[in-house]
């Protein structure tokens, strides 16, 4: 799993729920912006990519197209403050296979579990 978001404690709570959590699920990485995520993605080839949307510089989107154009079967969730439909139809328009409001951050484990398995 990579975790890709500018905010430190986003990471940190993101980290520690992935872990604490101990469902198969481990953090191959955190990034803190798009530039950052397509580096350590390329190095370390998770299998799940969870990216914040609004980041400075490279948004998720942004990031996420670039990923997506070199491997289309990358599982990259999407995870934003600012969820609406205009938001979860961009992402599927472009591959992103789930998004998840950080206000549902309940269900996160969950959705990145089955991605990892899918």
């Amino acid at each position: 799993m990579l975790i890709v978001d500018d905010e430190d404690d986003m990471r940190a709570l993101l980290r520690n729920l992935i872990e604490l959590a101990n469902e198969g699920l481990s953090v191959a990485g955190e990034a803190v912006d798009g530039d950052d995520a397509l580096r350590l993605w390329q190095q370390a080839r998770p299998e799940v990519v969870l990216l914040d949307q609004r980041m400075p510089g490279r948004s998720g989107f942004e990031t996420a197209r670039a990923i997506l154009a070199e491997n289309p079967d990358q599982a990259v969730v999407l995870f934003t403050a600012l969820m609406d439909r205009a938001v979860m139809e961009a992402a599927e328009r472009i591959g992103v296979r789930r998004c998840v409001s950080k206000d549902d951050a309940r269900s996160l484990v969950d959705r990145l579990r089955q991605c990892a398995a899918a």
